[in-house]
């Protein structure tokens, strides 16, 4: 028999349950299956985007609106639900969750206007900022052997499958199926099923304390381990928010073709590329994650402008392949130092304010770049972008050095 942690009633204290092996195993991969297929549900309109434009008469800019429809909606709703998981039970939301994300891919399978899109968006972060940390935090407390640094690497390669999958799941559907525009989500409402059981099987375990919306705060003694960790993440997101906007187009203009699944599968080379990254630095500290990640990304940005310069498919595909190496090892190390460090009776909290600072680099940077570009050009924007962020890399390293330095001193002291 297995023991898992749950929080004890009125404590948030872990105690033992028995559970059987096979059933904690299937908690736990039904987990983190959830958490890949909400993430894929959330990208896989993004080969469509160009086709909706067309078809409905909107602007880029209308575009990248749609897109902070979906960031402004996930996270308050990170921020809300999050601590309210540690206190009601994870099953408690984040079947409620699922609902949501199942109304906005309906929403899209039906859209027949501009309106359609902004719903759909709005009820998919909705229900992903409900689920992001409490099924983070659910895959931690059900992993089998009690393992966090083992759950953070499951949960980062789920969040990282489901980018990938996503995009190219849309457009293999819409590409080689009728109704482009509404088999994609038939699929995923398919999918979304046995994602439901699976979160139904979850501890409904709850720790007995009334919940109550408040200010987003860090536990004590957490300051300096969050702020590491969400700067880096911030980051990342920054960087794979504009390479999974501007990729698709970039590949499909290189190669000639009007294929869907083209600009897909480039754009899916990011995600591959942060899945591998994670297996290999699997075990490492995250201090050496984040001294490998942070110049990978640099780097990843760097050939991004100098492929949209000379106009070189090889160089796109290495950029998002350094890219996406970098911030797969920049995410799993902020996530494997706050999963660590947060406490058990805030964990889903903490996890969903951590989850917030990526979101914001994935929404505010990708909304300036297309605003960039409207008046500058595309390029122009990238290369703006690429060294903006490759300088703040630097920073953010040359910072971490100091601190550590500076810590290191102490304890001789």
């Amino acid at each position: 028999m297995a023991i898992e942690q749950s929080p004890a009633a009125g404590t948030g204290v872990p105690v033992a349950q028995q559970v059987s092996p096979v059933g904690s195993r299937l908690r736990f991969w039904g987990a983190a299956y959830a958490l890949l297929i909400l993430f894929t549900g959330t990208n896989l309109a993004t080969p469509l985007y160009h086709g909706y434009a067309q078809r409905f008469g909107f602007s880029p800019l209308m575009l990248t609106l749609v897109f902070a429809a979906y960031v402004g909606a996930l996270i308050p709703s990170l921020l809300l639900a999050g601590p309210a998981s540690d206190a009601l039970g994870r099953r408690t939301i984040l079947l409620p969750a699922l609902a949501v994300a199942a109304l906005g891919t309906l929403a899209f399978a039906l859209a027949t206007g501009l309106a359609w899109l902004f719903a759909a968006r709005v009820l998919q972060g909705v229900a992903m900022g409900a689920a992001s940390g409490a099924l983070t935090a659910a895959i931690t407390e059900v992993e089998p052997r009690g393992d966090r640094r083992r759950a953070a690497l499951v949960s980062a390669m789920a969040t990282a499958g489901g980018m990938g999958v996503g995009p190219m799941l849309g457009a293999v559907v819409a590409q080689y199926f009728p109704q482009p525009y509404v088999m994609p989500f038939v699929v995923h409402l398919v999918l979304l099923v046995p994602a439901g059981v699976f979160l139904a099987l979850l501890p409904s375990a709850s720790t007995g304390v009334r919940w109550r919306p408040r200010r987003p705060s860090i536990p004590s003694g957490m300051g300096r381990t969050f702020a590491a960790a969400g700067s880096s993440a911030f980051l990342g997101f920054a960087v794979v928010g504009v390479f999974l906007t501007l990729v698709p187009t970039y590949a499909a203009t290189l190669s000639g073709s009007t294929n869907l699944v083209v600009g897909s599968a480039a754009a899916a080379v990011l995600p591959v590329a942060w899945s591998v990254a994670q297996l290999i630095g699997y075990g490492k500290s995250e201090r050496a994650l984040e001294r490998t990640g942070l110049p990978l990304l640099a780097a990843g940005l760097a050939l991004l402008a100098l492929a949209g310069a000379v106009s070189s498919l090889t160089l796109l595909l290495a950029a998002t392949l350094l890219a996406g190496a970098g911030h797969g090892l920049a995410f799993l190390s902020g996530l494997t130092a706050v999963n660590a460090a947060a406490p058990a009776d805030r964990h889903a909290d903490v996890l969903s304010t951590y989850y917030v600072m990526g979101y914001c680099g994935t929404g505010g940077p990708v909304i300036g770049v297309g605003l960039l570009a409207g008046t500058t050009g595309t390029l122009h924007a990238v290369q703006l972008f690429a060294a903006a962020v490759a300088v703040a890399c630097v920073v953010r390293l040359a910072l971490r050095t100091v601190l550590d330095g500076s810590r290191n001193a102490g304890s001789v002291r």
